[in-house]
């Protein structure tokens, strides 16, 4: 039976956390490169949100993604919910599918093969408004068990609708039940001799298939408990007022380093390591000059639309999860704003009701409230159709068949005129006539 997972947009504590309250229990075969490339698709999502709710549409390009781009499928849900237009298809998946020749709908797709597993999930990604993991078995057409293991992400082209979705999708065939039988018996014999494995934690990145521990050492996130730091902290002190703007950075990069490296994590220790970089912030704005060389010596560019990003760059590295740069950057933005002083936000921030993540989504949520409104592009485009002048219809171009896709315009006088053409060489060409054809 299917395992889905999502992620309920509207009780999520953090905006764009990916995050299972539990984690996938898999079959023994199933090893971890399936989750990483999972982890790796959604932290790829995660890096193209930006400020914006859903990733942009434009800024996908799935023939270029060689890590997981063979395994993928983009859909397009504009021409409708129940049966998607398929956009991409990566070659890998096309082959584990049999596929030969163009697809356009899901509805195309063959029966039992591992891509019409999708309509079991991709409903579910339009209700939630964020990623789906999911992992099943079943038989495919080959009659071979396959166990599966894929994540959905939502796109849009305004970043209100929901109106493609973006799926990756790993797979596993599994072996007979008699060869299965028989290396169960032989991992059951070498277990009962090997010597006794401590308790670790994966050390991996983030994802829906990470459990909380797992994601809470990627992410550096707070985890709910409200026990009391557990690190010493007594000797991170805020350096004189005249030292160096290398001391103040070093001092919150020391922070930074303890809360990932810390078992006892806690919300003082994240709170202390954000506020000790809103502390060389400050100091950074009173010596630009200093500040500069830094950034130069670490190989970061400063943003003029998000100064703050740059320093928690610095402070975190460059090569930490984007996801969390965002939201600390996003806090010490506020913390500027509200004009607080040195080494006050960790106070702030523990008193803020909710914490960092209730600040940063209300954060989040005040920024787009002063955005300009969005420009309805698809009303803007049927204004620019609808006052089109009306073509000739021996100038429109056809295929090699004669067929053209236009659109027509009713006029005063009830005719229809043709105001606007396809080009011969577009590939909504195909899909067009397809559907006019059912």
């Amino acid at each position: 039976m299917d395992t889905l997972r999502g992620h309920d947009a509207a009780n999520d504590e953090d905006d764009f956390d990916y995050v299972g309250d539990a984690q996938m229990d898999a079959p023994p075969a199933v090893i971890s490169d399936e989750r990483r490339m999972q982890v790796r698709a959604y932290n790829y999502w995660a890096s193209l949100l930006g400020d914006r709710t859903l990733p942009s549409i434009e800024d996908l390009v799935p023939e270029q993604l060689e890590d997981f781009g063979p395994y993928s499928v983009l859909l397009d849900f504009s021409v409708g919910l129940d049966n998607p237009a398929i956009v991409y298809l990566g070659t890998a998946l096309r082959a584990e599918c049999e596929i030969e020749g163009t697809i356009g709908y899901i509805d195309d797709v063959p029966a039992r093969s591992l891509l019409s597993r999708l309509t079991d999930h991709y409903l579910q990604i339009i209700a939630n408004a964020a990623p789906i993991g999911f992992e099943a078995e079943f038989i495919n057409q080959r009659g071979a068990e396959i166990m599966y293991r894929g994540i959905l992400m939502p796109f849009s082209s305004d970043d209100e609708t929901i109106d493609f979705v973006f799926g990756v999708i790993n797979w596993k065939e599994l072996a007979s039940r008699s060869l299965t039988d028989a290396l169960e018996l032989e991992v059951d014999e070498a277990m009962r001799s090997a010597p006794a494995a401590r308790d670790t934690a994966p050390i991996w990145a983030d994802g829906p298939a990470a459990d909380q521990q797992s994601n809470s050492l990627a992410f550096g996130i707070e985890e709910d408990d409200e026990e009391e730091d557990a690190l010493d902290l007594a000797g991170m002190e805020c350096p004189t007022e005249d030292a160096p703007l290398a001391d103040w950075l070093a001092i919150a990069r020391d922070g930074a380093a303890r809360v990932r490296i810390s078992e006892a994590r806690s919300h003082a220790a994240l709170y202390r390591a954000v506020s000790l970089s809103y502390d060389f912030a400050q100091v950074a704005r009173v010596r630009p000059d200093d500040y500069a060389e830094l950034l130069h010596d670490y190989g970061i560019k400063a943003q003029a639309r998000s100064p703050m990003t740059a320093v928690i760059k610095l402070v975190f590295g460059a090569t930490y999860d984007k996801t969390r740069i965002t939201e600390y950057a996003t806090a010490l933005d506020h913390a500027m704003n509200a004009g607080l002083g040195v080494g006050s936000l960790a106070a702030y921030l523990s008193d803020y009701v909710g914490g960092l993540k209730a600040l940063v989504r209300e954060e989040r949520a005040q920024r787009r409230s002063q955005m300009p409104a969005r420009p309805d592009h698809r009303q803007v485009a049927r204004d620019t159709v609808k006052a089109a002048v009306a073509l000739d219809p021996v100038a429109v171009a056809t295929d090699a068949d004669g067929l053209a896709v236009v659109i027509a315009r009713r006029e005063a006088d009830g005719t229809l005129a043709i105001v606007a053409a396809l080009p011969e060489d577009s590939d909504l060409n195909q899909r067009v006539i397809s559907a006019a054809a059912r």
